[in-house]
């Protein structure tokens, strides 16, 4: 790694926090060495204030491109200069393509997640969706899940700053696509089990479940959960969170964000070589 670094290398980045646990680096530095280009991938621990400074960093190093991770997806799209169509609807950008100081924000989160349940047999396509969280991926998650065919998703989510947000993708679901789509708050246990009881899969979209959460789950106790269920926890690291424990306990079928990770990290790889 150090050896092909020049002073001719190009910088790429993931943004957010926390970030020490990411995989993102080793991916994407592994794959400019294997295809011979002349790019580096670091991980900066960054908070949402710091963003506005970011993408003057972005522009004064003139980056090629990068990522954004939790909490900074949708403070990114504010701040970037063009958004996709995706990410426009969605309001969150998870990678950023800078073109000779224009930088434009892309999600392919949602992507990377309907690719990942693919890739294990999972079909969602007719069901119903039970998801906790509505900030940038969690968002993706449930734009995407819509378009491509999920018959129904109720949403949960704490009353914080990202509740409005809630609100807003309740809405567009329900007018742009042949999705219901229903707000919960995720402080009422009792209508988050009845929710579960009745799905085909349960999500955890939030970062409860990885640093500085781990050990914690939006499940209180493994009773939510009945073997036909899907689990599916997007944090990937720890590998098995609380959450996907319980679940497995009970006997469902579990995934983390390793593969959403892995397809979504394609698609970006792709922006930025072609």
């Amino acid at each position: 790694m150090e050896r092909r670094i020049n002073g001719h290398t190009g910088l790429l980045a993931l943004f957010g926090t926390p970030v020490g646990h990411s995989g993102s680096p080793a991916m994407y530095n592994f794959s400019f060495q294997h295809d011979g280009l002349d790019y580096a991938y670091m991980a900066f621990d960054v908070n949402v204030e710091q963003m506005p400074a970011v993408f003057d960093s972005i522009r004064l190093f003139k980056m090629r491109g990068g990522n954004f991770t939790m909490p900074c997806k949708n403070i990114a799209a504010e701040l970037v200069d063009k958004l996709s169509p995706a990410a426009e609807i969605i309001g969150a950008c998870n990678v950023f393509v800078n073109d000779d100081g224009v930088i434009t924000g892309h999600i392919t989160d949602g992507i990377g997640f309907m690719q990942a349940l693919k890739d294990n047999d999972i079909d969602v396509i007719g069901k119903k969706m039970t998801i906790a969280g509505a900030g940038g991926a969690a968002t993706a998650i449930e734009i995407q899940a819509a378009l491509d065919g999920v018959k129904e998703i109720s949403i949960f989510n704490i009353h914080d700053k990202f509740w409005a947000n809630a609100e807003e993708t309740v809405r567009k679901i329900n007018e742009k696509t042949d999705c219901k789509a229903t707000l919960y708050d995720l402080d009422d246990k009792e209508k988050l089990r009845e929710e579960m009881a009745d799905s085909y899969i349960f999500v955890n979209g939030t970062g409860v479940g990885m640093k500085p959460l781990e050990g914690m789950s939006v499940v209180p106790d493994k009773s939510f959960f009945r073997p036909e269920l899907i689990v599916v926890d997007v944090p990937y690291s720890p590998l098995e969170t609380k959450m996907r424990s319980m679940a497995k306990e009970v006997g469902c079928k579990t995934m983390n964000g390793l593969g959403m990770m892995l397809f979504q990290g394609a698609a970006a790889f792709k922006l930025w070589t072609g």
